[in-house]
């Protein structure tokens, strides 16, 4: 997990769109996605992005431009999920992001060949890259739990400081950027002294948050030791975490989220891999004042490089303003680099008592949120729970989210010596219950 010729960023590739300085996925970046044709019956398969396009790595793997182990990998990468890639490991990874790196680079002697893979972007539909088999979120912001916490005139919880808090989520309704979001039913108790009522949810929230693929897994009844967890990440995504506050707001005690959280998860379509990321891992610490994390949860790799400085950022497009094409005005800008516990420590945790993790598992890093107001990472927070709405853009405000609203994250890492690497975007539309 070391920086190599792969992350220099004199290196070019022959598609010049990939070139330009606020392209999203260069030649050092190389996300991966399983992709067909929009509108088509063609199978999904397997894909990399380079500038505004796909390398379908289904023709790649039929022209037979790579050899070995990167071969193999490409073979793997070729079908319907990346599950068989993620279970050859990082050998295998390293292999096929390499491979295809000297392939796009300016002067291969293969340019022809991989042109004839190329699928534009705009062409394209994705599904999930990744056959899901369990998702956990995490709650990890201290910025986050003490913003929401105040409203309420509450206390962080004491664990807070001492375990990365976190709950299993639904996989089956796990959908990719692009998906609609029916607004949820439910029981809320808008009346504290009254009985609960039954109906739509009235306060509907996005979460931003980053996902974490699971690559290798671990045996049941063992640990993955804090010095390896980010051995284990494939890669990361964009994840936005739904919720319906004020379902939430009744039924989590004493158990924590259930319906509130189970009607949508969406993912970005790219997966950035852990590799392309080498450059923006940051050093983790911890105020001097706060209690310090038990052994376990405590590693020199995990504060020499244990955060990821991503930068994040939200906006909210109305149907008004999708309909008249005007771009929404962002609503948040923050970095994933100040959450209060990293991934590799909620990886730890998550398996310290012999819970095994298997390849394609997702975990949720919780909401991102920073130290200041405008770094919050969802409505709740902006908001003050919809007591002081927010301008969207075009004089619209939003306390929590409407009907036709899509919600729409960014992210990227730059900085002077390396070359931007982006996310892409992940976005999705919210739209009335199919039942009331």
């Amino acid at each position: 997990m070391e920086l190599n010729h792969t992350h220099d960023v004199c290196r070019r590739s022959w598609l010049e769109q990939a070139n330009t300085p606020d392209c999203d996925f260069p030649l050092q970046n190389l996300p991966l996605c399983v992709f067909r044709r929009r509108g088509s019956a063609e199978v999904w398969r397997g894909g990399v992005a380079i500038g505004d396009q796909i390398v379908d790595l289904a023709a790649l793997h039929q022209h037979a431009c790579l050899q070995d182990l990167a071969a193999e990998a490409v073979a793997a990468a070729a079908t319907t999920t990346l599950n068989a890639l993620l279970d050859m490991g990082p050998n295998a990874w390293r292999a096929l992001r390499h491979g295809l790196f000297a392939l796009l680079q300016a002067g291969s002697t293969q340019e022809r060949l991989v042109r004839e893979t190329l699928v534009p972007q705009v062409d394209a539909e994705y599904t999930i890259a990744v056959h899901i088999g369990d998702y956990t979120d995490f709650y990890t912001s201290l910025d986050h739990a003490v913003n929401c916490c105040r409203q309420f005139g509450l206390e962080v919880s004491p664990n807070f400081d001492w375990l990365p808090i976190g709950y299993h989520g639904r996989v089956s309704s796990i959908g990719v950027s692009g998906q609609q979001i029916y607004r949820p039913m439910g029981q809320s108790r808008p009346d504290p002294a009254g009985a609960p009522v039954y109906g739509k949810c009235a306060r509907l929230d996005y979460e931003l948050e980053i996902g974490a693929v699971i690559g290798v897994g671990n045996a049941r009844g063992t640990a993955i030791p804090l010095a390896q967890a980010q051995q284990h990440i494939f890669g990361l995504c964009l994840l936005n975490d739904w919720s319906a506050r004020d379902i939430q707001t009744w039924e989590m005690q004493p158990l924590g989220p259930f319906l509130a959280k189970n009607f949508a998860t969406t993912l970005s379509p790219w997966i950035v891999t852990l590799e392309a990321l080498l450059p923006y891992r940051t050093s983790w610490t911890r105020a001097p004042e706060r209690p310090q994390p038990l052994d376990y949860l405590r590693a020199a790799a995990n504060g020499s490089h244990g955060a990821f400085d991503i930068q994040l950022e939200v906006s909210i497009q109305s149907a008004s303003q999708a309909a008249q094409g005007r771009r929404p005005r962002p609503l948040t800008r923050t970095s994933f680099r100040h959450q209060y516990w990293t991934l590799g420590q909620m990886i730890a945790h998550h398996s310290m008592g012999g819970c095994n993790l298997r390849n394609g598992d997702l975990i949720g890093s919780g909401t991102v949120s920073g130290p200041t107001a405008a770094e919050a990472g969802a409505l709740i927070e902006l908001t003050r729970s919809g007591i002081q709405p927010v301008d969207i853009g075009d004089g619209e405000q939003r306390g929590f989210l409407e009907d036709g609203d899509t919600v729409i994250f960014r992210g990227w890492c730059d900085s002077a010596g390396y070359a931007r690497i982006g996310f892409g975007t992940n976005f999705a539309t919210v739209v009335p219950p199919l039942t009331a």
